[in-house]
């Protein structure tokens, strides 16, 4: 499984659950599409963490490599729902910070 890590902080304005809604839409187009496999959206609690990491994280698991480019490649069109659902998460956000994971030991290595 690869697992694509995103922390955010709330854009000034923006409203807690209105994101959480954003996210949620955005993210399960994207599996509806075929492209993920799952998605958890995380609040820091009580302050605790990295304060370079924003207070919101997001995971979303993939399959595959192929999966992944799959819906990088639904994202990037920037046409049509697909944009106005990225457009309602972006809006949101400040603080945009990402990093790719994996699970290790991993089925190449086994």
């Amino acid at each position: 499984m690869n697992t694509y890590h995103i922390w955010v902080d709330l854009a000034p304005g923006a409203k807690d659950l209105e994101l959480f809604e954003a996210i949620r839409d955005y993210l399960e187009h994207l599996r509806g599409v075929g492209t993920l496999a799952s998605w958890r959206l995380q609040r820091r609690k009580f302050g605790f963490g990295p304060p370079e990491l924003g207070e919101f994280h997001v995971t979303i698991e993939f399959e595959d490599l192929a999966r992944m480019d799959a819906a990088f490649s639904v994202a990037a069109t920037r046409t049509g729902e697909v944009e106005r659902l990225h457009v309602a998460v972006y809006s949101r956000v400040c603080n945009f910070k990402s990093g790719l994971w994996r699970d290790f030991p991993d089925s190449v290595r086994g």
